[in-house]
């Protein structure tokens, strides 16, 4: 059985609210983006090929404070190594269920799962003529 992709995982425990509100950011701003120079939209193409998704603000998060935890211990007090494994045990739930306590915050930010940046990119694509055989796809006609 196939396992459900980040981005599915990362929307199925996010508030439909929330999802909603970056699925509208999406297309706000490939609706905005249609009626600008070919230019700006590819420097748009290129801001989001290098946004942060999801999966790196939380490896950027847990790396940085279990770091912290494990440096605290060892120069403060051993008591701080209970960060990194609070931690861990955080990445671990969000590598098994699509969930743990940032996500609802980061979501919230609009901190966005890389297939939601991919949508937005690749409609971008589209308006730039990167795709020139979409328009020309008949039903049923060969895609190779």
């Amino acid at each position: 059985m196939a396992q459900p992709s980040d981005m599915e995982r990362v929307r199925a425990n996010t508030p439909a609210e929330i999802n909603w509100r970056i699925d509208r950011q999406i297309e706000d701003s490939v609706r905005r983006y249609a009626s600008e120079p070919k230019d700006v939209i590819l420097r748009r193409i290129w801001e989001l090929e290098r946004e942060w998704d999801i999966e790196r603000v939380l490896q950027l998060m847990a790396s940085s404070v279990s770091l912290t935890g494990i440096l605290l211990s060892g120069i403060r007090d051993k008591r701080w190594i209970v960060l990194p494994a609070v931690v861990l045990s955080f990445l671990f739930l969000h590598a098994v269920q699509g969930w743990c306590p940032p996500v609802p915050v980061l979501r919230r930010l609009g901190v966005r799962t890389r297939e939601e940046i991919d949508r937005e990119r690749y409609a971008l694509k589209v308006l730039v003529g990167d795709f020139p055989t979409i328009g020309n796809l008949q039903p049923g006609a060969a895609t190779h």
